[in-house]
């Protein structure tokens, strides 16, 4: 059966930082992605679990190991979109939320809008049972061990694409954005179009400056390159990159295309990620540019 999965654990990647971690916990929740999709769950559903289980992990700066803002609140982003029917669901500035990807999982399911926002994304966040925190300052203790407590304006997002044995693709994306951001901040990683997207040719999740994958359209760019231009899926990927470094910012994304084919590019020091497919072995990278 075809099926390909990819994630990452965002593009701020240090060089002289031990990712050792990072990259035990990649290597086997890529393993269980696969696994996932090869018992019949759906893409959506796949990215959903792949993401959550990051957020859990106080390993990146989404879910539990993000950084307060400036006011000393943590406010997380995120999104997911099914490209079968192009559904969609997103949350951004939501505050005390274990799972900020269940959310907006919970956004798509519901069908009525798209993206909802602080206190109405609390409000849709608790009718909907979503797991809420209720100690921030104990929940959210794992940031340091990314190596730049202190680095102001540094950034991380973990995300997920999929192709599942029906042939569907689907994106996620989480994050609890820039370091110290500004109260309220809200970066690509909840906009659909800009840090996560998916139809029927293409899945793709970003990571990066967050206003430079905005401004570039970033996410949607990519599947429009390969729509209307023919591109294939690494030119275009790499083709938007270079775009967000015109508008001022670094990182990197992860695709998929309605083929299995896979794509991770970087612009940034490194970019934390994983894939595996039916026509691939599981690769796990920091640095490694392929």
């Amino acid at each position: 059966m075809e099926f390909a999965i990819a994630l990452h654990g965002g593009a701020g990647a240090q060089p002289g930082t031990d990712y050792t971690a990072q990259k035990q916990h990649m290597g086997r929740l890529i393993v269980e992605g696969k696994e996932l999709l090869l018992s019949g769950m759906s893409a959506v559903d796949a990215v959903a679990t792949v993401v959550a289980d990051m957020e859990a992990s106080g390993l990146y700066v989404a879910g539990k190991g993000s950084m307060p803002n400036r006011d000393g609140v943590v406010e997380l982003d995120a999104s997911i979109m099914d490209g079968s029917q192009r559904r969609a669901g997103a949350v951004g500035a939501l505050p005390n939320v274990v799972s900020p990807v269940k959310v907006a999982l919970s956004i798509l399911v519901d069908g009525r809008q798209v993206m909802l926002a602080g206190d109405g994304a609390v409000r849709f966040a608790k009718q909907t049972g979503a797991e809420i925190v209720d100690d921030p300052d104990n929940y959210y203790c794992e940031h340091e061990r990314h190596g730049a407590r202190d680095m102001v304006g540094s950034h991380g997002t973990v995300g997920a694409v999929a192709l599942d044995t029906l042939g569907n693709l689907a994106g996620a994306t989480s994050t609890g954005g820039l370091f110290h951001k500004e109260p309220g901040r809200i970066g690509d990683t909840p906009l659909i179009g800009a840090g996560t997207w998916a139809d029927d040719l293409v899945a793709v999740s970003c990571t990066g400056v967050g206003e430079a994958f905005i401004r570039s359209a970033a996410a949607h760019d990519v599947a429009a390159r390969m729509r209307y231009s023919k591109a294939p899926l690494d030119e275009a990927a790499r083709a938007v990159l270079e775009e967000t470094r015109k508008c001022g910012g670094d990182g990197g994304l992860i695709a998929i295309d309605k083929d299995g084919h896979i794509t991770m590019p970087f612009n940034s020091h490194g970019m934390k990620c994983a894939a595996v497919s039916s026509e691939m072995d599981v690769v796990v990278r920091v640095f490694e540019k392929a």
